[in-house]
């Protein structure tokens, strides 16, 4: 098969042939039909996960159709339209029993503790436990658009975050993380404030459910511009890109007993911000991070999809072909452009 893969961390990646992947006894092989760019892909070719082994695929937000399925799959056969989490739970462990797959304490990662899809093919472990069906009307881009950031997003408002209805949410970064969170807040009811760099972002943001924004580069404090929007601070605020700036002022932003997720990667030199620990000890604040999402929670964001009230669909930019994708890649040490890349094209 065709696949991207890089030899060394930080040097340009190529595409290869290589051998096909067959299945382990409880896992399948899925035909890749879409896979997303995300920056945590970047991270990875970067170096900044120990848990890479070279040469390596990237690539973890996938979709596509079971093509071969190992002696112990019961739930899944050839033909049949899927996804998975990025973070697949072997099943068996206490986080996995205790029904949190999404730390499990074995857990399997395409496109990091194994080869990715970036390529025309890639074996799925544990496939009973975390595959999940995809609607017959949803197209693989949007699917694959869901592997990583919509459903870390999901986790992230809904369970970890615990949004309710009138309160306000302010989200720090307007990538594809952020997008997904905005989109998945407003459809909660919480009126969103999207916070970035750029006007561009911020109007797409307006347009799918920010009822403010708020541009860094033009505002001298952006947590006294939060507060005063919301009279107060957040209920819950967010860090969606992953930046001591964006982690400390999601943290200072909020009101008394606010909620702080933290969902954007804080690698390399900005794994150990500062945080406003007098601000978090004086109004209880809560502080958790957000790891991805079980399958079994697919069930919950796929009725909101199904009917209308998340449109994922519309988070999905720019298609390119797996030849693309090399030099997308890198180009992912940048701020993204607006929506989810996705590869589309593997011929």
């Amino acid at each position: 098969m065709k696949a991207v893969v890089f030899e060394k961390f930080g040097e340009a990646p190529t595409i290869q042939t290589v051998a096909d992947p067959t299945p382990a006894q409880g896992g399948v092989v899925i035909k890749v039909e879409a896979t997303g760019l995300c920056r945590s892909d970047w991270h990875g070719w970067m170096g900044h996960d120990d848990g890479i082994r070279l040469p390596h695929v990237p690539g973890h937000e996938l979709a596509g159709v079971v093509v071969a399925t190992g002696k112990q799959v019961t739930r899944w056969k050839p033909g049949e339209r899927v996804t998975v989490p990025f973070a697949v739970g072997c099943g068996r462990c206490f986080e996995c029993t205790s029904g949190n797959h999404q730390v499990c304490e074995h857990q399997f990662q395409p496109g990091f503790s194994a080869w990715g899809s970036f390529a025309e093919y890639v074996a799925i472990d544990h496939a009973d436990t975390n595959l999940v069906r995809l609607p017959d009307k949803m197209e693989f881009a949007t699917a694959a658009s869901l592997g990583c950031r919509f459903v870390t997003s999901f986790r992230a408002i809904v369970d970890q975050g615990r949004v309710t209805p009138g309160e306000w949410v302010a989200v720090h970064g307007c990538g594809g993380v952020g997008l997904s969170a905005i989109m998945i807040a407003s459809a909660m009811g919480a009126n969103v404030i999207a916070i970035d760099l750029t006007d561009e972002k911020l109007d797409f943001a307006s347009k799918i459910g920010a009822v403010a924004t708020i541009n860094a580069s033009k505002t001298p404090n952006v947590v006294k511009a939060v507060k005063q929007i919301t009279n107060g601070g957040a209920h819950m605020s967010m860090d969606a890109l992953g930046h001591p700036t964006t982690s400390f002022n999601s943290i200072a932003n909020l009101r008394r007993r606010g909620r702080h997720v933290q969902v954007g990667l804080m690698l390399g030199d900005h794994a150990r911000p500062q945080i406003p620990m007098d601000k978090v000890i004086a109004f209880e604040l809560e502080i958790r991070g957000s790891h991805g999402m079980q399958a079994y929670r697919y069930q919950a964001m796929m009725e909101m999809i199904r009917t209308g009230k998340l449109k994922p669909e519309l988070l999905v930019g720019k298609r390119i072909s797996l030849e693309e994708a090399p030099a997308a890649l890198m180009a992912m040490g940048g701020f993204e452009g607006i929506g989810i890349g996705v590869v589309t094209k593997f011929q």
